[in-house]
């Protein structure tokens, strides 16, 4: 029988375990790593007694002298690479969180509390950074200055770092003191009790024990994305005037479905309340394509409410990021760590909208009232409302409350000591029990979430039972409900047309010299409706209309390069064979429900004539076809932004063995370019780029970086982007550079 079992989990994600050296590996850790395990039986929870508890098991202490016991990983493999495919690829904190407090080995007492601690195998520099965001995810701002820094008051800030010491059993400890690391480099490595590891390439590692070995491969193919652990239906999302649609009733460890979290419509405007794992899958669920969010509002930093932020950072505009100010100083150094990105880089990806706590902040019309709540990291819970004929409709989102049990538990009137104030105390009860139209809470139970029995006399109309894996309770039910996902509470019903306003702006867009008559004679056309799943165009079809996606995302599927392509909200289908009179070269089919502007060839080709467009659409028509098939320009990047990219673009032919001077962001069209480069400390490097691979633009995502030397192959044909301002505002663009920097060095 073997000493070493390998399982694959799920993509991306192994599951290895050898029982005589007491060692089980979670290899890999993307978003919702845990669940997973959850999923294919390697986390159990069963009853026994505390002597007969085996190696590798986990327990909750029982006040009758049993312990409910959970099995697990006790160390975690990283990836080499903090991102793949745009996603992240090391997400260790509930992984973490499952060893210390579910399995047991940090609480006081407790059988599995030996003094092992978690193991995190990896590169330097990467154990590094999760060190880094765990302990950034267990405390938030860790001291008295760094709260200070945020502008908050003495008094407050005080009383922040009491509630934080509280919370963290009276004192904030180092990574270290929770964490083991194993840093592998070249050599073998010991793991644990004659286990060892070696790194043979970038994410492969080989595990061995006595005589045996196991290797294992972080690396996803080019087209493969790590998965949700649960199915969603999909759902048609209607843009109101003031809407709810509930996208997260679940927590971290809910095996079925998202973690708590909202979406509101505004005048149409999307925006999310938090962002857990997954969010992308979310929102194409119920037919949102990132593009079209207009902004986030944020209460805290946990992953199960953060872990979603790269999803937003794959759009091609900056997204509004709405907090106060503390809270965004956590997520900034927690995000920041994981990303190994200096923490001013935030602003290159989102645009930052602060708030002012405990007031009504107005958001074009949209208000927003930020209260504090006591949590290990700095938090606000959420009250949101619009002036409408009977007054204000109201909505609340009270994400990780703690329990009236705990807060009273709390009460310390020692300043010196952890705790809160009696008052403290009572402004924030206050605050919970406000009465709005409709209420979401947190009742997830223990130190850090709060209890249904608590809002028994909350006067609000609608109470939303949330951030709980368990079942209600009759008693529960009797408090508030339950929503199944993609649910709405309508607050104020939307007369507008928003998605025909949303396609003015797209074709506004697109041909900025139109007259706006002009535009309106194509918004007049017919409106379609399309269910997830439908072909729009095949592969070799002529096209009999022009189709402008208004909501939602449709993709590509390329026979050509054998791989698929997401199409955003904005891009317009089917533009350049009607004109030029060619066959599409590629099946196109919807992702989400979307909707579509459809224009027939006839009137499109018109259209285009009368406003002198066929000239600068030859111009751009070869490139917008090629950026749309390119990693780098393909994804979420509408057609109006790929239209201006193509206008600012430079092809240059190369001979083969010609060196190729670096100007700008560099994109093979043709060919096969090798790069040179030298880091300092490093010895040199080189890579070959082929056909719709990229270097260059280095400046994007670092002031000091050198470009690489280039020296074409083959012939080859080179596009170059010179102006890189315009790259600039396109937060998906940096992301992917990052990314495939970090893939060279």
């Amino acid at each position: 029988m073997s000493k070493i079992t390998k399982t694959q989990i799920t993509a991306g994600v192994f599951w290895l375990e050898v029982p005589e050296a007491d060692l089980y590996v979670l290899c890999g850790c993307p978003a919702d790593s845990v669940k997973h395990l959850m999923k294919a039986g390697k986390i159990n929870i069963f009853d026994r007694n505390v002597g007969s508890l085996e190696p590798g098991s986990g327990a909750f202490q029982h006040p009758h002298g049993s312990v409910t016991s959970e099995t697990g990983p006790n160390a975690i493999l990283l990836s080499d690479l903090s991102v793949q495919n745009g996603d992240f690829a090391n997400l260790a904190e509930f992984p973490v969180l499952q060893m210390l407090y579910r399995q047991g080995m940090l609480l006081p007492n407790h059988p599995n509390n030996t003094g092992a601690k978690p193991l995190l195998i990896g590169r330097r520099n990467v154990v590094n950074a999760q060190m880094k965001y765990i302990y950034r995810g267990n405390y938030g701002l860790t001291s008295l200055e760094e709260i200070l820094e945020t502008g908050v008051s003495q008094e407050l800030a005080e009383e922040m770092m009491r509630i934080k010491l509280y919370f963290a059993f009276g004192a904030i400890r180092s990574s270290t003191d929770l964490l083991e690391a194993r840093i592998v480099e070249e050599k073998p490595v010991e793991v644990l009790n004659g286990v060892t590891v070696q790194r043979k390439s970038v994410n492969c590692y080989e595990f061995t024990y006595q005589d045996e070995s196991v290797e294992i491969n972080l690396n996803l193919d080019k087209t493969e994305r790590y998965v949700t652990p649960y199915q969603l239906e999909n759902h048609h999302f209607k843009r109101e005037y003031f809407s709810v649609v509930h996208t997260g009733e679940g927590d971290g460890w809910d095996i079925d479905r998202p973690c708590m979290a909202s979406v509101l419509s505004f005048q149409g405007k999307i925006y999310l309340i938090d962002v857990g794992p997954n969010i992308a899958h979310t929102l194409n669920s119920i037919g949102v394509d990132v593009n079209e969010v207009e902004g986030i509002f944020h209460t805290h930093a946990h992953d199960d409410h953060f872990a979603g932020l790269t999803s937003l950072i794959r759009a091609n505009h900056r997204i509004k990021y709405y907090t106060t100010p503390i809270v965004r100083a956590s997520v900034t150094k927690k995000l920041s760590a994981l990303m190994s990105i200096s923490e001013k880089a935030f602003e290159d990806f989102f645009e930052v909208c602060d708030l002012e706590l405990d007031v009504w902040n107005n958001i074009d019309g949209l208000e927003v009232n930020p209260v504090y709540s006591p949590h290990p990291v700095e938090t606000n819970i959420l009250f949101f409302r619009t002036l409408w004929e009977d007054g204000y409709a109201t909505y609340a989102h009270l994400a990780d409350i703690s329990s009236h049990t705990v807060l009273k538990k709390m009460v310390e009137e020692n300043p010196q000591l952890p705790g809160l104030s009696v008052e403290t105390l009572k402004k924030v009860w206050k605050d919970y029990l406000h009465p709005v139209d409709v209420k979401k809470i947190d009742i997830g139970g223990g130190l850090i979430h709060g209890k249904a029995i608590d809002f028994k006399h909350d006067k609000s109309e609608k109470i939303i039972l949330a951030h709980t894996a368990q079942k209600l309770t009759q008693e529960e039910k009797i408090i508030g409900c339950g929503v199944s996902f993609g649910s709405t509470d309508t607050l104020i019903e939307g007369h507008e047309d928003y998605a025909l306003e949303f396609g003015a702006d797209y074709l506004r867009g697109y041909y900025p010299n139109v007259e706006i008559g002009e535009i309106h004679m194509l918004l007049n056309c017919e409106r379609e409706s399309i269910n997830a799943g439908t072909i729009l165009l095949r592969d070799q079809e002529t096209p009999k209309h022009v189709s402008l996606v208004l909501t939602g995302v449709a993709e590509l599927l390329s026979p050509r390069d054998k791989t698929s392509y997401p199409l955003s909200s904005g891009t317009l289908i089917g533009d350049l064979a009607v004109i030029f009179g060619l066959k599409s070269t590629g099946t196109y089919r919807t992702l989400s429900h979307i909707e579509t502007l459809n224009i027939p060839a006839v009137l499109f080709n018109e259209f285009v004539k009368r406003n002198h467009l066929l000239e600068q659409i030859q111009k751009t028509q070869e490139t917008i076809e090629f950026l749309q098939q390119t990693w780098l320009f393909g994804e979420s990047i509408s057609s109006p932004i790929q239209s201006q990219i193509a206008q600012s673009i430079t092809l240059t032919k190369f001979k083969k063995g010609e060196k190729i001077e670096c100007d700008g962001l560099m994109l093979v069209k043709k060919g096969k370019v090798e790069l040179i480069s030298r880091r300092a400390n490093k010895k040199e490097s080189q890579h070959v780029v082929e056909k719709g691979d990229f270097w260059g633009g280095e400046k994007l995502i670092s002031s000091d970086s050198k470009c690489s030397n280039a020296r074409a192959i083959t012939q080859a044909e080179i596009y170059s982007i010179t102006d890189v301002e315009i790259l600039q505002n396109i937060p998906i663009i940096r992301w992917k550079m990052l990314e495939q920097t970090e893939r060279r060095e």
